[in-house]
């Protein structure tokens, strides 16, 4: 029964999405072109996620364990790498090109946009095609 927590915030999330603006790739494209017509609307949605994540996390941490897991899974160092960086890069390159990123680009599938259709399969293939790469990336390293 652990699954629902999952459900209802992924809902949430999505609704969260749309609602802001940012299942839209017209909006999120124009909040990234800081040169033109730049469209400031999301700055909004990013400070209160900003907010709730400083006022939130030192309250949530304080707990001995999660509401819905057993233990916290939180990063084991801040080191900056290659792979980090580059995952970064593309990140935000997909984003900047195409409007979308993981999330958003899931809730759009319920609009029946042709495009975000291939933007998903795309995406869907580059993460199968990640582990392998990553596996080569590290034998050929050596």
């Amino acid at each position: 029964m652990k699954a629902w927590p999952a459900l209802v915030s992924g809902v949430l999330f999505g609704l969260g999405l749309t609602l802001s603006g940012m299942s839209d790739p017209a909006k999120v494209q124009g909040f990234l072109n800081i040169t033109g017509d730049w469209v400031p609307d999301l700055i909004f949605v990013m400070g209160g996620a900003v907010v709730v994540t400083v006022l939130l996390t030192p309250l949530v941490l304080k707990r001995a364990a999660p509401l819905m897991a057993d233990s916290f899974s939180l990063p084991l160092t801040a080191a900056l790498d290659k792979r980090l960086i580059a995952g970064a890069i593309l990140f935000g390159t997909g984003w900047g090109l195409s409007g979308y990123c993981p999330g958003p680009a899931a809730v759009s599938l319920l609009y029946g946009y042709k495009s975000t259709f291939v933007f998903f399969i795309a995406m869907l293939l580059g993460m199968s095609l990640e582990g392998r790469f990553s596996h080569w990336l590290s034998h050929s390293e050596r």
